[in-house]
Formats: C-alpha cells, sequence, structure tokens
C-alpha cells in the first residue's frame, strides 16, 4: 500500500514551502496579542487582504492536515477523525522543535469561532442521525444499556479523578466523570455496517442506547458545566440544593420543551418557508432552527451544542416533506458540505491545544491509563443490563465503548469553563483525555469485529448441534 504517492508528497512540499517561506518573511502570522505583526509592513508596500490574510493561511494549514491525516487513518481502518486529532497534536507542538510560524493559529479568535461553528454543525448531525420517535421506540432493554453506560462510567471517572486530583475541587473530579458518559455512535455504527449487522438485535440495541446516551451526556455536561458556572460567578463554595435541581429542570425542560413544541411548531413553519422563493430556502430555514435552539441554549445556561443536538432531534421528514416533493435533497445531505468545512477545524485545533510534553509525564500516563481503564469497564457493565442469553452481550458493551468526538467536545467545554482562576480541565488532564479517546476509539472496531463473529459461531453451533458420533 503506497501512503505517499506523487500527488501527495507534492501537497506535502508546499505545505513545508508556506511554513518555510512565511517563517523567514515575517516571523509569524499575526503577534500572539491578535495584532497583525506585520500590518504596517503590508500597507507600505501596497498589499491587499490585511487581518484576513492571517486567517487564510491558518485555513490552508488546517484543512490540509485535516484531509491528509483522515486519509492517512482512514486507509488503515481507522475514522477520519484521529488523524484529523493525532495531526494537529503534532504541529500544534512544532515549537518543541523550535519552529514557531503555528503558535498564533491556537489563540486565533476567528478559526477559534468557526470551530465552535464546527462543533455545533456535528451535533446537529448528530441528532439529525436520531429521531424522537425512534427513541420511543427502542425499548427497556436500550434504555437500561444506556442508564447503566452513564451512571457507572460517570461514577468511576469522578472517583478516578478524586484519586489523581485530590487537590481539586469536587465539581473538576464531576466533570471528569461526565467526559466518560456520552458514546460515539458513529464509529461503531461503521463497524456494525461493514460487517453486515446493522440490522441485528445487538445492533439495535447499541445504537438505540446510543441515543439517548448521548442525551443522557448532554444533560449531565449541561448540569455540571451550569453549576461550575454558577460557583464562578459568585454563588459562593456551593449551591444549595434547591438551585442544583433548578439546573438539572431546566436542562431536562429543554430537550423536552424542544422536542414537544418543535412538534407543533414545525410544520407550520416549513409551510411557511416552502412558499418563498429563492434558492436555499430550506437549508436556511433548517440551519435557523440549528442557531436559535443554539442560542437559546447558551442564554439559559446551557452549552449551546445541547440546542444544536436537539435541533437536529427534532428535524423530521414529515415536517418538511413540501418540500421533498418539491425535488429538495435531505437536511442530511445539504448540510455535510458546511460539516467538511467546519468540522475538521475543530478536531484540528483540538489536536494543536494537547501539549506533548505532559505525556513525558509519568502520573499523567497513569491518569491517562486508569481513566482509560474506567470508560472500558463503565461501559462493558452495560452487558449487564440485558437478561436475554440469546443476545451477545458482550459486544453491546464493547459497542459502547467508543467516546470518539463527544469526549473530545466535553473535554474543550472544561478546558474554557474556569473555576477558582484557572481551567477546569488542566492540560494535563486535557492530555489524558485525549489519550482516553485515542485508545476507546481505535480499540473497538476489531473487539466488536471478533466479538459478533464468535457469537455468530457459537449460535451456529448450538443450532447445529453435537455432531454425531462416528462408528
Amino acid at each position: 500500500m503506497r501512503i505517499l504517492t506523487n500527488r501527495r508528497t507534492i501537497i506535502l512540499m508546499t505545505i513545508l514551502a508556506v511554513y518555510l517561506v512565511f517563517g523567514l518573511a515575517f516571523g509569524s502570522p499575526t503577534e500572539i496579542s491578535g495584532e497583525p505583526a506585520v500590518a504596517e509592513a503590508t500597507h507600505d508596500e501596497g498589499g491587499h487582504g490585511g487581518p484576513v490574510l492571517g486567517l487564510l493561511l491558518g485555513l490552508i494549514v488546517i484543512l490540509l492536515v485535516a484531509k491528509l491525516g483522515g486519509d492517512l487513518f482512514e486507509r488503515f481502518g481507522q475514522p477520519a477523525v484521529l488523524g484529523e486529532l493525532i495531526l494537529g497534536m503534532l504541529i500544534g507542538n512544532l515549537h518543541l522543535l523550535g519552529i514557531d510560524v503555528l503558535e498564533p493559529f491556537k489563540h486565533d479568535i476567528t478559526l477559534e469561532v468557526l470551530a465552535e461553528l464546527g462543533v455545533i454543525i456535528l451535533l446537529f448531525e448528530v441528532g439529525l442521525e436520531s429521531s424522537a420517535k425512534e427513541m420511543m421506540k427502542v425499548g427497556m432493554a436500550s434504555f437500561m444499556v444506556a442508564v447503566f453506560g452513564v451512571v457507572v462510567p460517570f461514577f468511576l471517572g469522578w472517583g478516578v479523578g478524586y484519586l489523581f486530583l485530590p487537590e481539586e475541587s469536587i465539581y473538576v473530579h464531576i466533570f471528569i466523570g461526565a467526559t466518560l458518559t456520552a458514546t460515539s455512535v458513529g464509529i461503531t455504527a461503521r463497524v456494525l455496517q461493514e460487517i453486515g449487522k446493522i440490522k441485528t438485535r445487538e445492533a439495535k440495541i447499541i445504537l438505540g442506547a446510543a441515543v439517548i446516551d448521548d442525551i443522557l451526556g448532554l444533560v449531565i455536561l449541561a448540569v455540571v458545566a451550569g453549576i461550575i458556572t454558577a460557583i464562578n460567578s459568585g454563588a459562593g463554595d456551593g449551591l444549595s440544593s434547591g438551585a442544583i435541581l433548578w439546573i438539572i429542570s431546566k436542562a431536562v425542560l429543554f430537550i423536552v420543551g424542544a422536542i414537544v413544541i418543535g412538534g407543533w411548531v414545525l410544520p407550520h413553519y416549513f409551510g411557511f418557508a416552502v412558499r418563498l422563493k429563492g434558492k436555499g430556502v430550506f437549508l436556511s430555514f433548517c440551519l435557523l432552527v440549528c442557531f436559535t435552539l443554539s442560542y437559546v441554549a447558551g442564554q439559559v445556561g446551557l452549552a449551546p451544542i445541547v440546542g444544536a443536538f436537539a435541533a437536529g432531534l427534532i428535524l423530521d421528514e414529515l415536517h418538511y416533506h413540501k418540500f421533498r416533493e418539491k425535488g429538495e435533497r435531505t437536511i442530511e445531505h445539504l448540510i455535510e458540505p458546511i460539516a467538511v468545512f467546519l468540522v475538521p477545524i475543530f478536531f484540528v485545533r483540538m489536536g494543536m491545544m494537547v501539549e506533548l510534553n505532559t505525556f513525558a509525564q509519568v502520573e499523567i500516563l497513569g491518569f491517562a491509563a486508569v481513566m482509560t481503564l474506567a470508560a472500558i469497564l463503565g461501559k462493558q457493565v452495560c452487558s449487564l443490563a440485558i437478561f436475554d442469553k440469546q443476545t451477545n452481550r458482550i459486544a453491546i458493551g464493547l459497542g459502547m465503548i467508543p467516546r470518539g468526538e463527544v469526549g473530545l467536545i466535553f473535554a474543550g467545554i472544561g478546558a474554557k469553563l474556569m473555576l477558582d482562576g484557572h481551567p477546569v480541565i488542566s492540560s494535563g488532564t486535557y492530555s489524558a483525555v485525549v489519550i482516553m479517546v485515542i485508545i476507546t476509539t481505535l480499540v473497538t472496531p476489531p473487539a466488536l469485529k471478533i466479538s459478533l463473529l464468535r457469537g455468530d459461531k457459537k449460535k451456529k453451533t448450538i443450532q447445529e448441534g453435537p455432531a454425531p458420533a462416528k462408528a
């Protein structure tokens, strides 16, 4: 298998040339303070573009790195998101080799905003892949798997945080527990499709549980982040039980309210939109739903991604069937080009924020190892919620393991939340979470395939019965 074709070699050489020329000519695209370092020189020389040139260079580097990294990892049967993350880690730590050209990109406010938009679009896509109606039909088995798969990892993560960070606040330990709750359904779904098991009972339980799992994980994130924000804003060292109950109620009411009210409002909303002339009306009105709920979620003290997920969850084809009758493509297809542009920016920047020198610290590696073990064992407990002996319980537990993009989103939010003057998720803890995400994402595909194929052989042996005795 050829990893570097002539075309890829040319692209890589072009990137290196851009780094070298820009670094030699200007030193860095922008100063860390955010003021253009070469604005005056550019103006004097009659250049055009101003601050946008630094942004364009950032986009060139990030998008090229994302696509090359995604291609490399997909060639080895791994999710593209891992390639985007790991190559982001590499270019984000070039300063360790004395190359500081890319450092300003870590602090570029415009790239940060684009990354935030990327994660909102990502959660909108995750919501679109789910359905409120399907969620109601998943059955008790999926519901119990989801509950076990959230509660147990949450408390295990809490305990690991307390064990390795005893000097930190209890809210830091709780947030670490929250990062272990959600499941990346996309990785598991891809594996199930590849081996032709997407319609099996195990697959239906896993995918149904993963939807509920995401909702419960986002509610926990909203509650924990809300409590930390309230404390940081001057509520004292703690909150009353009534205040905590209100934050929990607010998160639950937002999700439930979006589903209930959306089912009543959206048919009229799209009924009005279908009468409008012009291009892109359908996509624009879908994005309006996404951005409006994200904004409302932020205004009521929840993470905007909760609103984005809720927006995707409530958008049902029944609400916009008139657009489909006119020949419009599905919203999933229309939103894909936007996601292809924005989502990789988020993952590459998440990788760039990792400090590789923390990997040299034994305590960080130990923290990451125990956190990963807790993440894996916590999801394996899901199998205890299945009482049907004909169902492959081990496979269900394995299918719930990968954290993928969801774990990174939680860690990214924690890195921005402040408590007592420092981030809830420190650089060392962030590195440990990234290691956990990488390992759980890598181990799931092969382990799930082996478990399901062994389960098939076992069922086949039972159905055929014992081999006849030789005469």
